[in-house]
């Protein structure tokens, strides 16, 4: 198992390294979490909120999945594991703030796109065709608007999931009652991982900008 291996050589160093340098800090988390904000980002292993962010243990609260999705407010019987993660973020921990994070090259959007896992039946590709349905008008969008499959054709894709996935944060009726309130802000930004560039989307005007 080389890769098992290499991941407790990884564990070797941080218990040596990284944990024990803030042993203060493991300590205190072991009593519990109160991070301020929650990231939904991809399930991308090159998408990593907390190394992009350069943040400390206990400090994002991260739920990932393919393409970044937030899905809307259901009541039917289900395993919603995003929604009970949202659930658990908002109103146990109390977030202030949720970022949406969608990435360049993301295969979930292309896949959305390309309509590669539609109609794909049960197996292989059924999880993912269902899933990424959700973004069945933000393709339609986007076709419309593109007469080819182009690399700009995948970005617009990208950024229409995260707007996809704000929409549908705010059909939550308990995340619609605190942002309207004030005590709760979403946010909505994109990595592009050849620059290393992130952009956040100005809710104002509805275009991402380069921080």
């Amino acid at each position: 198992m080389p890769y098992l291996s290499n991941l407790i050589e990884g564990y070797r160093r941080f218990r040596t390294d990284g944990w024990a340098h803030e042993r203060d800090r493991w300590s205190e988390l072991a009593e519990g979490q109160s991070p301020k904000v929650m990231v939904i980002a991809c399930s991308d292993s090159r998408v990593d909120p907390a190394q992009i962010f350069d943040v400390r243990p206990g400090e994002i609260f991260v739920v990932r999945n393919v393409a970044n999705l937030a899905p809307p407010f259901e009541t039917t019987p289900g395993r919603h594991g995003v929604s009970a993660a949202l659930e658990f973020a908002v109103t146990q921990l109390e977030v202030e703030e949720i970022l949406v994070m969608g990435h360049g090259s993301c295969g979930g959007c292309a896949a959305a796109l390309t309509g590669g896992f539609d109609n794909a039946g049960h197996g292989a590709g059924h999880f993912i065709g269902e899933w990424v349905a959700l973004l069945k008008d933000a393709r339609d969008k986007v076709r419309a608007e593109h007469s080819d499959i182009t690399p700009e054709a995948i970005l617009a894709m990208e950024l229409e999931s995260v707007r996809v996935s704000l929409a549908n944060l705010r059909t939550f009726p308990w995340i619609a009652e605190r942002e309207n309130a004030g005590k709760l802000k979403l946010h909505g930004g994109h990595f592009a991982i050849a620059k290393g560039e992130f952009y956040l989307l100005d809710g104002a005007e509805g275009v991402f900008r380069p921080v």
